[in-house]
């Protein structure tokens, strides 16, 4: 133990902040959105939509050194990589917004990775894109 023990004394504490996980996702995440992935998560496999909030909301995008819109825009760019991903592809779109993206942004972002993931990924995540954007149209 004297070895891990030293690590630990090495390393620079992670910041996990329950709360604060929650209270941020309450701000980037409508209530749709977060609806419609943690509830049914939760009932399948109990403790892990906490520790998705805690873990992420709660520490990783509390990290210095990238704005929330920043964070954005890496989201959507390895989520339209990754593809088949599509609810939490549209569910970042909305993100998007929610901090300040424009339509117009959000849209070149897809664009722009057409060539470096390649043209039909890009296009898939255009149409998430598309139908993310017109359903917040539709509630605005």
């Amino acid at each position: 133990m004297t070895t891990s023990r030293a690590l630990q004394e090495r390393l620079t504490p992670a910041r996990l902040d329950r709360d604060e996980g929650y209270r941020l996702l309450d701000l980037l995440q409508d209530e749709q959105t977060r609806e419609a992935a943690l509830p049914g998560l939760e009932h399948l496999a109990p403790g892990f939509a906490d520790w998705i909030v805690t873990a992420l909301f709660g520490g990783t995008y509390l990290r210095e050194g990238l704005s929330p819109r920043d964070r954005q825009l890496v989201n959507l760019a390895a989520l339209t990589a990754l593809g088949a991903v599509e609810p939490q592809l549209a569910g970042h779109v909305t993100t998007s917004l929610r901090v300040g993206m424009t339509r117009q942004e959000i849209v070149e972002v897809f664009v722009h990775l057409a060539p470096y993931i390649g043209v039909p990924r890009a296009l898939a995540g255009l149409r998430v894109a598309a139908a993310a954007l017109d359903a917040e149209r539709e509630e605005a």
